[in-house]
């Protein structure tokens, strides 16, 4: 695992988990990408992230596949993996990004946009704090598993 080290090299498919970790929920998808980089996958390469950067479409435009994984508030009630298409345009924030754009970034700058996907964990404590709630830490192994079922192709 890389700590959002926009140098990484190529490989089949990257695992971005990215939020605060010191704010409770919002660090649950740093946990899952630790997690998944814990499993030593072939082909796969995790960075742990505190948001979003344009200097990520570097190492997204590297691959065939990237995953964000990112705490959702109230929007789901397991892990839901969905499909992602980059933005239509590219529209450069100083500091941070969405996966949409870094999609879009990917294509205009490099010329490569991967397969995009967004996991959403269900969260709903982003007070300040270390530790996941119980609604979160329940979402983190299925979270590891959908990453699992899209390396294996099921």
């Amino acid at each position: 695992m890389n700590e959002c080290d926009p140098k990484l090299g190529a490989g089949g498919l990257l695992v971005i988990g990215y939020g605060n970790t010191l704010r409770r929920d919002d660090g649950v998808g740093p946990q899952v990408a630790e997690a998944v980089a814990a499993l030593g996958l072939s082909g796969v390469r995790t960075l742990v992230c505190h948001q979003l950067t344009p200097e990520l479409a570097d190492p997204i435009s590297r691959v065939q596949t990237v995953v964000f994984v990112d705490a959702a508030a109230h929007a789901v009630t397991t892990p839901k993996l969905a499909r992602l298409t980059p933005a239509d345009s590219v529209q450069l924030m100083a500091h941070t990004s969405s996966p949409e754009h870094l999609l879009a970034l990917a294509r205009e700058l490099f010329g490569h946009v991967p397969a995009g996907w967004l996991l959403a964990i269900p969260a709903d404590d982003f007070n300040f704090g270390e530790g996941l709630s119980a609604q979160a830490q329940q979402g983190l192994a299925p979270a590891v598993d959908e990453i699992r079922r899209l390396v294996q192709g099921d």
